[in-house]
């Protein structure tokens, strides 16, 4: 059945709100080029949508003919605030933009092994609150959190998980319960896929599998566009595959003896250590003080040039081992590996990993380095805000 005049103007002003938070700002004519639509289609949309305060001119095109065509619009980005939150196990980081993503406040809390639960959750949410007030006064409408662990498939919740800190659920829950804003969680390593997936490593790939490589061990799995959670939300929970060449095999609560003893950020460490390779030294930049010592490792090897080339030889194949796993189960065609250790590995360890994956497998699959690092959790959690956002504000009558 044809679409209701009120539903028509919905999903064109959707559509128009979407393409200008993308690729904004426009003019009304690249409008109507973008969406199809008629001159007086896109006139009047663009006169509601300034009406309901959703975008507002923003400045003229460099065309030479004056006229309402030649105006630029743009979404109303300080309608609102977004947050979005990387809980770690020992630190918690928050990011503040507007509607377009941009960042106005940032920051970054250590937690201690030693704080106890409701202390951690109330500096966290203290941490939450001066960076939403440093960004400004407009209200906080989502928040989005990536953390460790399970998060239910149904419920949305994070679940109690063994060998995490107790204070990662209190934080999410307080959260819910104390701001007005809408709180999402969604395990870390599927939010660094989204983030690789739109503005990374994997833009041209609506099917992958990234394979987390930071502190600890984490894949996502990335089919047709859509993440896959699993039944029950523990798709991708790699560190506890039994893999050749460790001391034993994980259990149900604890992923020692599994692809974690191999490639955990301790694991390379001591592997690099057996090759002379000293895992911690002076960091590029401001910016690598805080990753694993394995990709300190990771680059110490690769500035060593023949010197370091035996330590990535073996870190090669030991993730091979487990990427051969994803590879004949799944064959996604494209792995990324990402995180700080696969950032810091960048082409040279992919070309390896693809190398030993090609004599492993008859499989064909492209190893690419992930671009984002460490910070592919928060871009992701932030774009798991923006959407909510944008499904309230953006919605007819928003």
């Amino acid at each position: 059945m044809p679409a209701s005049p009120s539903t028509a103007r919905a999903i064109n002003d959707r559509l128009a709100l979407r393409l200008l938070q993308q690729d904004g700002p426009l003019t009304a004519t690249q409008l109507k080029a973008l969406t199809g639509l008629s001159r007086p289609t896109v006139a009047d949309l663009v006169d509601r949508l300034q009406n309901a305060g959703l975008v507002r001119v923003v400045g003229e095109s460099g065309s030479d003919r004056r006229g309402p065509n030649a105006r630029l619009y743009g979404i109303v980005a300080d309608r609102a605030h977004l947050a979005a939150l990387d809980v770690r196990t020992d630190s918690v980081a928050v990011v503040v933009a507007d509607l377009l993503g941009v960042t106005l406040a940032e920051a970054t809390l250590p937690i201690g092994s030693d704080t106890g639960t409701r202390p951690a959750v109330e500096r966290a949410v203290a941490m939450l609150e001066r960076t939403a007030r440093t960004a400004g006064t407009a209200p906080l409408h989502s928040v989005g959190i990536g953390a460790p662990g399970l998060i239910d498939p149904v419920t949305g919740e994070l679940r109690n998980t063994a060998g995490l800190p107790a204070w990662h659920r209190g934080l999410v829950l307080e959260l819910q319960q104390r701001l007005s804003a809408t709180v999402l969680v969604e395990n870390e390593t599927n939010l660094a896929a989204v983030a690789e997936h739109r503005i990374g490593a994997a833009q041209d790939r609506d099917t992958f599998v990234l394979l987390w490589l930071g502190h600890g061990i984490g894949a996502a799995v990335m089919l047709d566009g859509k993440l896959r959670r699993g039944a029950s939300g523990g798709a991708g929970e790699i560190g506890f595959l039994p893999v050749p060449g460790t001391s034993g095999v994980p259990s149900a609560v604890n992923c020692e003896g599994g692809f974690h003893s191999l490639v955990g950020s301790a694991a390379v460490c001591r592997l690099a250590e057996d090759h002379g390779i000293r895992a911690w030294g002076p960091a590029a930049d401001a910016a690598q003080e805080q990753d694993p010592a394995a990709a300190f490792a990771v680059r110490a090897a690769l500035r060593a040039g023949d010197g370091g080339e035996a330590f990535l030889s073996e870190l090669a194949d030991r993730l091979a081992l487990g990427a051969a796993s994803i590879v004949s189960v799944l064959d996604p065609g494209c792995l990324v590996l990402a995180g700080e250790v696969g950032r810091a590995g960048g082409d040279a360890l992919a070309e390896r990993v693809e190398e030993r994956l090609a004599r492993m497998s008859p499989l064909r699959t492209e190893v690419r380095a992930g671009t984002l690092g460490g910070g592919a959790v928060l871009s992701g959690a932030l774009f798991a805000a923006r959407e909510a956002a944008q499904d309230v504000l953006f919605g007819a009558g928003g």
